[in-house]
């Protein structure tokens, strides 16, 4: 990233590491070393919370934004946090992303584990994530369709509010999010598989 606050990871044998999971490892990683707390914002995989707890750690989530991550890190404490982007935030160097540090402590932890890239990827929680838009008619009130898609799922979901509307279930969730610049929804969703992430963010689509 010309930033150079992303970072993104290719396999040994040329397939995708997955920008989701570069933060993943990073902090698997820095809780092997620092038992501590993690975040990441509302957006990004359910993966970080996963390792974060396997290691004694506990997770929050954020609004979307660096800063709102970083804010969250300070109240929590966090030892490590980010962005599913790739953005990794470490603040024993410093609270912003950056990919070179990312680097570092990837390559450190492949050196402790001495496996391939391939084989530590495999060794992480299978998620995957579909990135969905609506558009919207001009002047359409987002907030009123953002408050009857909580009303449906009350009871039925945990239901976050903190950035749009994020609907945690079981194995999946979905996170609906309001453009401040045009008339659209984007629609992240999660699944343990690509079929079942898709077809959660269809079913709200259909709704809305």
């Amino acid at each position: 990233d010309p930033d150079v606050d992303r970072l993104a990871l290719v396999n040994e044998d040329g397939t995708m590491f997955g920008e989701e999971y570069t933060l993943v490892a990073v902090a698997d990683y820095i809780l092997s070393q620092t038992v501590g707390n993690t975040v990441s914002n509302l957006s990004s995989s359910r993966a970080l919370s996963d390792v974060t707890k396997a290691c004694g750690g506990e997770y929050s989530a954020s609004a979307v934004g660096e800063v709102n991550v970083v804010t969250k890190m300070k109240e929590v404490g966090a030892v490590i946090g980010g962005e599913g982007n790739g953005g990794v935030i470490y603040p024993e160097s410093h609270y912003g992303r950056d990919a070179l540090v990312g680097i570092a402590l990837f390559l450190s932890h492949l050196a402790h584990e001495k496996k391939s890239v391939s084989e530590l990827r495999a060794t992480y929680p299978a998620y995957f994530m579909g990135k969905n838009r609506i558009d919207l008619k001009p002047g359409t009130d987002v907030d009123v369709i953002l408050e009857k898609i909580k009303a449906t799922y009350a009871g039925k979901a945990e239901i976050n509010t903190v950035d749009g509307v994020k609907l945690d279930f079981e194995n999946t969730w979905v996170h609906l999010r309001k453009s401040n610049t045009e008339p659209i929804i984007r629609i992240y969703s999660e699944s343990k598989d690509e079929a079942s992430a898709n077809a959660l963010a269809e079913k709200i689509i259909c709704e809305i």
